[in-house]
């Protein structure tokens, strides 16, 4: 079951509304109502929801017409309710994009069992990942829009390759980048020549960067892999 998955609940029949809305919020979701189409259309407007359980037959506009219309916009899971358990009525609410299927009356378990289903089936958006605009290196900040460095009020002068190797770590922290794919970023045609040269550069980097240069806090060896900026 997805943490906290925020359902909606469209059923012209109160009772079971209701009664919906109390067994799935007991079974840990967070659980909205609508009374009609109309009703679920303006609560979608304001809400996204990560799946909308919605009966078939409800005056005015019923089910199958409504899926249709939000698969027009939307790609939230759908599961349908109908009295009608005819193979054609199925295929007509799968037809408009529903995602399943289950006839009434049901069993309250194969409800939830057919939700928590569906909620493994959808995709999982992962938040951007946001890198930070300065990254703390102890006592000296690097500031990634502008790839300046600064120790206190003071700024600390890189060279060009410094600034390259620096711009590099700042949109891969935390992450160990080899020797290898640090002469390809720089530009430069690859070799053992290059590699150590890149070693050369980091050393002075870390004069500019750690306290201890020797025992580097920072701008770390990974044994294996490469270099690696590990901001705090």
């Amino acid at each position: 079951m997805i943490l906290d998955a925020h359902l909606l609940i469209v059923d012209d029949d109160e009772r079971i509304r209701n009664l919906l809305q109390k067994f799935l919020i007991r079974n840990g979701f967070l659980v909205s109502a609508a009374r009609d189409a109309a009703h679920a259309r303006r609560i979608l407007l304001g809400l996204d929801f990560d799946l909308i359980v919605m009966d078939v037959m409800m005056p005015g506009e019923d089910g199958v017409s409504l899926t249709r219309h939000l698969r027009e916009t939307r790609t939230t899971p759908v599961l349908l309710l109908t009295a009608k358990g005819e193979t054609e009525d199925r295929i007509l609410g799968l037809e408009a994009g529903a995602d399943d299927y289950l006839g009434k009356p049901f069993e309250p378990k194969e409800l939830l069992l057919r939700i928590n289903a569906i909620l493994r089936r959808a995709p999982v958006v992962e938040p951007a990942m946001t890198l930070p605009k300065v990254m703390n290196l102890g006592d000296v900040r690097y500031d990634v829009d502008r790839g300046e460095m600064w120790m206190g009020s003071g700024r600390v002068r890189l060279t060009a390759t410094e600034s390259q190797l620096m711009r590099i770590f700042s949109t891969n922290p935390s992450k160990p980048l080899s020797r290898a794919r640090l002469v390809e970023e720089l530009g430069r045609d690859g070799g053992q020549a290059q590699e150590r040269a890149v070693d050369v550069q980091i050393t002075r980097l870390r004069r500019k960067i750690e306290n201890n240069p020797k025992q580097p806090r920072y701008l770390q060896t990974i044994r294996g892999a490469g270099y690696m900026l590990a901001p705090e």
